[in-house]
């Protein structure tokens, strides 16, 4: 795309401006009262909250921390979490929805309340929320909207126009939402809680749970964390204990980018209501004022190239914004429940000791902030007004069971398809820096050649039901289109559900 230069790597803004610390991989066997598995701001809230209880709390992640899902957030701390609110109070009542609200809020309390208490430099800022529309069609959605608003005490205001001088036919604003440097608030918060004897294990996969007479974690290396409680905090939960979550919840990916602001921005964040998405805010990194503009979400592993997503969004920002260059680009996957309420609580309803939060449906500050808080008080005995609520094994007919018949038809469709599809052999016209799929001794073989021109090879097939994966230009990827597993361009697992690597091709074969 003329006058564009494209980030080659993609990798979010928020890392580069902080330091995080590095941790060693579990090398024995060890007790805690409670294990959590993930290091984004679910576990570790939940763990600066436990540890503070004079709780013994250890914190495993698979990779390193903070590189999942929260490193790759636009990071708003908003209750405004898209045209929601008049869908839950014909779904769940007005009881429901209006708890739904004060937990988000809540969850924004805690964060500045936290912030204040510990002299946190993060950058937040109080910020008004807007969704907008420049389409008749959605005005009133906005006005309905409005109306759910007014019936949950929410505070905010319907008007034709709004600080940021985009073509728009109508907004609705959410007074006194918030922002911020999601790593360097959270950096602080595990700062804290290993002052109080948090212990912190990288590198390490949580592979299984054994429920014994007591309850442990098993790590692929086969060493043990026996504990009292266990909180999956990775996304999506490591362990599916019968509860099928895979088919209860649809992974999407949503795309950013972020360059150097020229002109001064006029406060606020923003996202449109209708398709394709469009989500703007600023960031201070390093001294630089930069806008993000995120959206172009889609089912994973689905639709047209991913870089694609990349180039609209870049595109969006030069036509309506004085941006001298992008100089970050990178990806994000969320997880979106049967009713789009988050599943927080024990994982099921016979198992009381193996505890998960997933499905934050892209606003994970706020819904991974109360999540944090709703687990805490579920080990420490405390009563929380939510735990109903997010409770994960809730069951609602409307709309649950057209949306569980919706999206296993969309996984049974592309199971099939993915065994079908066409693929060449003739690799040798491979382009470098590009992928393709092959058929190599009757098998399915997706071929990637890098920059170097080397070749790697994997078995197409995921690991977790059998889909056959898909390559995502944009992150060097590969993507189950059935339930949201990806996979490096080598095959090591990058997102759940699926626990083991694409078989490796030796190119020589």
């Amino acid at each position: 795309m003329a006058g564009f230069n494209m980030p080659q790597k993609p990798e979010p803004i928020w890392r580069e401006s902080v330091s995080l610390p590095s941790f060693p991989a579990l090398k024995e066997s060890i007790k805690a009262d409670v294990a959590i598995v993930g290091g984004g701001i679910t576990g570790i809230t939940a763990a600066y909250l436990l540890t503070q209880q004079n709780l013994k709390v250890v914190l495993l992640d698979a990779n390193q921390i903070l590189n999942g899902t929260t490193g790759h957030t636009t990071a708003k701390i908003t209750a405004q979490h898209g045209l929601i609110y008049d869908e839950l109070l014909s779904h769940f009542g007005l009881e429901k929805a209006s708890l739904y609200y004060k937990a988000a809020e809540e969850a924004k309390q805690f964060i500045e309340h936290t912030v204040k208490e510990n002299s946190i430099k993060c950058d937040f800022r109080n910020e008004d929320a807007y969704i907008y529309t420049n389409s008749s069609s959605y005005l009133k959605k906005l006005d309905t909207e409005k109306k759910a608003y007014d019936k949950l005490k929410i505070k905010g205001k319907l008007s034709d126009n709004m600080p940021l001088d985009l073509p728009i036919k109508g907004s609705l604003v959410m007074y006194n939402q918030a922002q911020f440097h999601p790593l360097k608030y959270l950096k602080a918060l595990l700062e804290e809680a290993i002052k109080n004897q948090l212990t912190v294990y990288e590198n390490t996969i949580a592979a299984d749970i054994e429920f014994n007479k007591k309850t442990s974690i098993v790590t692929s290396d086969g060493h043990r964390i026996t504990c009292k409680y266990i909180i999956a905090a990775s996304h999506f939960p490591f362990h599916d204990s019968r509860s099928f979550y895979f088919a209860r919840m649809y992974p999407e990916r949503s795309y950013l980018v972020a360059g150097k602001q020229n002109e001064k921005f006029a406060g606020g964040m923003y996202i449109n209501a209708e398709s394709p998405t469009r989500s703007i805010r600023s960031a201070n990194i390093d001294g630089k004022d930069m806008l993000l503009f995120g959206g172009e979400n889609h089912k994973t592993g689905q639709g047209k190239s991913t870089m694609s997503h990349y180039e609209a969004l870049q595109k969006f920002a030069k036509e309506f914004f004085e941006v001298e260059e992008i100089e970050y680009r990178w990806s994000a996957q969320d997880l979106t429940t049967l009713d789009k309420v988050p599943y927080i609580g024990p994982a099921t309803k016979d198992n009381r000791t193996y505890l998960t939060a997933t499905g934050f449906r892209k606003w994970g500050m706020t819904n991974g902030t109360i999540a944090g808080k709703i687990l805490t008080d579920y080990i420490t005995g405390t009563e929380n007004p939510y735990f109903d609520l997010f409770t994960p094994s809730r069951f609602h007919a409307d709309p649950a069971v057209k949306k569980f018949m919706e999206i296993n038809a969309d996984v049974a469709k592309h199971m099939i398809k993915g065994k079908l599809e066409f693929t060449q052999n003739n690799i040798d016209k491979l382009e470098r820096d590009d992928a393709t799929l092959a058929r190599i001794d009757g098998k399915r073989v997706g071929v990637y050649k890098d920059k170097d021109e080397a070749i790697h090879m994997v078995d197409t097939t995921c690991t977790h039901l059998g889909c056959e994966v898909k390559w995502n230009s944009g992150d060097r990827t590969w993507d189950c289109p059935c339930h949201g597993s990806r996979f490096s361009y080598t095959g090591e697992v990058m997102e759940g559900p699926a626990k083991k690597p694409l078989t490796r091709i030796k190119a020589n074969n």
